[in-house]
């Protein structure tokens, strides 16, 4: 008989993160206990890397499913391999197959199936002639500025053609609880509300708790489809981690969102795999064998996309972030076993790009976690760490990481996503007096333009100007985006797995910080004059002199920096939101950092035509050349208090400045990561390995098949980036130094 659970409140309410708190075993000890693949577990991960090869031989996509509309109930069961499979569940009927899911926009979606040499079905293209997408409502209803802004490049990776994604569904409530009483939960609910004011709002509500218990049902009879019955909860951790890939499987089928997060489930599960070793029904290795087999099917994850969004953001990322470790509010650690089980897949199964791991971090995780994160980190480039002890404060202990960087308590708050504005470009209409520089047209009021040597005072106030300009511009344009979302591509179940009174974030964002700051710190300390061509548009700039460079953790050029992202995100607050929506502000470029750059004329800074923005809060390529403690501290000074949709920061560092051995450098990293996060950082993507590796990948991936690297927030497998994206991850900075 199995022991049962220590009882709780969650018993009679919703609360998982007091059954978490109340049966969880903190673990902190080392990683000696962890096991190798099983035999099944080679095999079948051997049948997956046949695939990969055969997709990657395809130009990126195996197959498309052109006849259907992905949803819950669309395809029979499918396997990989169903003898050798423990975890079952795919998108479509067969591995690697992407479905077609046009409510976000079926330009995009025939614009996807055609860049691949497949044809949309005259089924699908007939029935959604008759309905509304997400884009075609969005585009009813843009004014001609916010089109020109999008078209320019100013606003730019809107979520107007594609679903919107960075929404966390609590698919741990589907294990804990099971569906029956999910839905038991809405329709109370639905009944609470159908005693209030049929005003929009509550109407809206109302509408949406429907939808919500139809897709819970729709949820349950998918799992049916392979003769699982998930209404009731899981009894064991087998079936926990089977009834939670169920859950996260219905998101990605009904979504094709930009960023399909998984939470936090690492120490959820662990409860149970903890229960079952107790009870001797499990081994160690059948543990590790069961959670190698979810990250297996994780790592299949794929959604249908268009050549022009993949140079938005590049490597066919799903952004399946999993939060791992943090401290609880008790001051005991968050960390279990299977905080290092879910890391060891990345040498049972070989590194990968996803699931997107994310360690947060605190001061006070246990030693010999920490110690194993900067091994795997080392060995693979396929960890991120974000900042616990700042987050947790805010959060709380049972938040997630929605996309890459952007924190929210898991089933009680969601994200609007927003994309971001550019900011070195807005610098370039300010001093143009409005005028894009690239195509000549009014983009914004008409100002002064600016000639001769540029004077800081001006330049700034000027500047201030079109940014207030184009924050009213942008919330407005997001508004438009989430209400048409709302209506038209609405996330059922994603929304089903959250409490129906749930808080709401504008997520907004900024890309080219670096550019915008030593553009700015040039004009104030150099000589910059700006050259126009006969048609009087700006073409370039004659910089005379030296200036203080954003990395180096000078506070002459820090402090333009951290003022600038203050005053965006106060003007963004001055332009109501959504639903009220909370504004928030990320520095974030995804690889979108290239496509910016291509937008975006010659800078003050020395920046060349068209060459891209460095990724996130990130210095400019190679300008941070005082060490990496220096760029470390500069990107550290930018605050948190008003970006907490999060500060990427995506670092590289070459081994030996590290140390000689392996184990000095584990621990070298481990300090270097306490120091930068007690000065109130955010985020770091660590890469740690020389260039020389990533030439000689991008002359032969053939031979580096597996390689992988963090780009901005996530991780990709670097032969699936364009050629303009590998080359700008060679150009950045590789620390040799300290």
């Amino acid at each position: 008989m199995s022991r049962q659970f220590a009882p709780g409140a969650y018993e009679h309410t919703i609360d998982v993160r007091n059954f978490i708190q109340t049966n969880y075993t903190p673990y902190e000890g080392g990683a000696d206990f962890l096991c190798p693949p099983t035999a099944r577990t080679r095999a079948l991960m051997d049948e997956v890397n046949a695939l990969l090869k055969k997709e990657t031989e395809k130009g990126g996509v195996l197959d498309i499913d052109t006849d259907r509309v992905s949803s819950l109930l669309t395809y029979p069961a499918g396997y990989i391999d169903r003898e050798k499979e423990i975890i079952v569940g795919l998108q479509t009927d067969a591995p690697l197959k992407r479905g077609v899911n046009p409510f976000g926009g079926i330009r995009m979606a025939r614009q996807a199936c055609e860049a691949y040499g497949y044809k949309l079905s005259d089924l699908v293209e007939t029935e959604f002639s008759y309905k509304t997408t997400h884009n075609d409502a969005v585009f009813h209803v843009y004014t001609d500025e916010m089109k020109a802004v999008r078209h320019a490049g100013l606003l730019t990776g809107l979520p107007d053609a594609y679903g919107r994604g960075r929404i966390i569904g609590d698919y741990r409530r589907v294990a804990l609880y099971g569906v029956d009483r999910l839905i038991e939960e809405k329709k109370k609910d639905k009944r609470a509300y159908g005693e209030r004011p049929m005003d929009e709002a509550n109407i809206r509500t109302l509408e949406e708790l429907y939808k919500q218990i139809d897709f819970l049902q729709k949820l349950k009879d998918m799992a049916l489809l392979y003769g699982i019955d998930i209404s009731a909860p899981a009894q064991n951790a087998k079936e926990a981690i089977q009834w939670t890939y169920f859950a996260y499987l219905a998101a990605i089928k009904e979504q094709n969102g930009a960023a399909e997060s998984l939470g936090r489930v690492s120490t959820f599960f662990d409860i149970y795999l903890e229960r079952d070793i107790a009870d001797g029904v499990l081994t160690e290795e059948q543990a590790q064998e069961l959670i190698d087999d979810f990250v297996i099917k994780l790592r299949i994850t794929r959604q249908l996309r268009t050549p022009e969004y993949n140079e938005l953001f590049g490597g066919d990322p799903t952004w399946t972030t999993e939060s791992i470790g943090g401290m609880g509010e008790d001051g005991r650690t968050l960390v279990t076993r299977t905080s290092f089980r879910i890391l060891h897949t990345l040498y049972n199964l070989g590194a990968a790009p996803e699931p997107n791991l994310t360690v947060l971090w605190s001061e006070k995780l246990p030693e010999p976690f920490k110690n194993f994160c900067a091994k795997v980190s080392i060995d693979t480039d396929s960890i991120q760490y974000e900042n616990d002890d700042l987050m947790r404060p805010i959060y709380g202990d049972d938040y997630g990481i929605a996309c890459c960087v952007s924190a929210m308590k898991i089933g009680k708050q969601m994200q609007f996503f927003g994309a971001r504005c550019n900011l070195a470009k807005l610098l370039l209409l300010a001093i143009n007096g409005g005028k894009d520089e690239k195509s000549g047209k009014q983009l914004g009021p008409v100002g002064e333009v600016f000639t001769g040597k540029l004077d800081y005072e001006k330049v700034r106030a000027a500047y201030s100007k079109y940014m207030a300009w184009l924050c009213r511009l942008y919330v407005n344009t997001l508004n438009v985006i989430h209400y048409m979302h709302d209506k038209y591509a609405y996330e059922k179940i994603q929304m089903a797995l959250h409490d129906t009174e749930v808080e709401r974030f504008l997520a907004c964002g900024v890309a080219g910080l670096s550019v915008a700051v030593d553009s700015l710190s040039a004009i104030k300390y150099a000589a910059v004059t700006p050259q126009y061509n006969e048609e009087g548009i700006l073409c370039g700039f004659t910089t005379e002199g030296d200036f203080p460079k954003y990395g180096n953790d000078d506070d002459r050029v820090d402090s333009i920096a951290a003022d600038l992202v203050r005053e965006f995100y106060e003007e963004l607050k001055k332009t109501p939101a959504y639903r009220g929506a909370i504004h928030t502000l990320s520095v974030l470029t995804i690889t979108s950092n290239v496509a910016y750059g291509k937008k975006t004329g010659a800078t003050p800074d020395g920046r060349a035509a068209g060459e891209p923005f460095a990724p996130g809060a990130n210095p400019m390529h190679e300008r941070d050349a005082s060490g990496a403690l220096a760029s470390l501290n500069s990107v550290a000074k930018i605050p948190y208090d008003c970006c907490r949709d999060g500060i990427s920061n995506t670092f590289s560092i070459v081994p030996s400045a590290l140390g000689e051995d392996r184990e000095t450098r584990a621990e070298n990293l481990c300090d270097m990561l306490d120091g930068y996060f007690g000065q109130g950082a955010h985020h770091l993507n660590v890469n740690v390995f020389d260039r020389d590796r990533l030439v000689a990948a991008m002359e032969h991936p053939e031979l580096y098949p597996n390689i992988t690297v963090r780009v901005s927030g996530y991780a990709v497998n670097f032969h699936k980036l364009s050629r303009a994206h590998q080359l700008e991850v060679l150009k950045r900075t590789y620390h040799a130094r300290v």
